[in-house]
């Protein structure tokens, strides 16, 4: 497991938006009471209003500001999690995915993922990593910290760049089934099959459209290997 210094680290990319302390009428306390206590119910009532959806990514708290999205992936809420409204957070929101590996919830990871969260550095927006003196991506987090090859395989499988992590020479990564599945990985590109599904996800990326997966008039065969089903 990683140390609580190892996480604050990780958010060290992250920006405070400037609406952030605008009043919400106490909507985002109730969105963040629903999501700590892991009431789906609620949660699925409350994310189907756009209120509630515009503050999915939300920080409030004091140290490391937390999201309702953040605070899912770390308290392992997988049931609540699988909400389709989480899907344009997923993909938006900075953090979740270093959370989900840090306490150890691959279903939480795995969902987050296939919701469209960016395997690299879990950071839509490309100026914020910029900022970052020496940016870690998930894979070499993951290696790093005794990460498990299951958690590496799901970046992998999720189009993670393979060449962005270097391999550390000095022991400092333990030459484990993650680092093996990393190495395999550089040396047997992906199949065509799997590349054009990267590039079909990467475009149902924009909000609301990655849910409608399973509405797609294709194949039923097709639909569930576009869900890694």
């Amino acid at each position: 497991k990683m140390s609580l210094m190892d996480i604050n680290k990780m958010f060290s990319m992250l920006q405070p938006r400037d609406d952030e302390e605008e009043e919400d009428g106490g909507d985002s306390e109730e969105l963040m009471r629903a999501v700590s206590e892991d009431d789906h119910d609620t949660l699925d009532r409350l994310l189907r209003q756009d209120r509630y959806r515009r503050l999915m990514e939300r920080r409030s708290g004091w140290g490391v500001p937390s999201t309702p999205l953040r605070l899912a992936a770390a308290r392992g809420h997988v049931r609540s999690l699988r909400l389709p409204a989480w899907a344009a957070g997923s993909a938006a929101c900075s953090g979740p995915l270093y959370l989900a590996a840090a306490y150890g919830h691959l279903e939480c990871f795995r969902m987050l993922l296939l919701h469209g969260a960016e395997p690299n550095y879990n950071c839509a927006d490309e100026s914020v990593v910029a900022q970052v003196k020496e940016p870690k991506t998930l894979l070499e987090t993951c290696l790093r910290h005794g990460g498990r090859g299951d958690f590496i395989r799901l970046l992998i499988d999720f189009g993670a760049n393979v060449y962005l992590p270097g391999i550390p020479a000095d022991g400092a990564a333990p030459r484990g089934e993650g680092l093996e599945l990393l190495l395999q990985a550089r040396a047997h590109p992906k199949s065509l099959l799997s590349q054009s599904r990267l590039a079909l996800r990467r475009l149902l990326k924009r909000p609301g459209l990655l849910p409608t997966l399973g509405e797609l008039e294709i194949p039923t065969v097709l639909a569930k290997y576009l869900q890694y089903q």
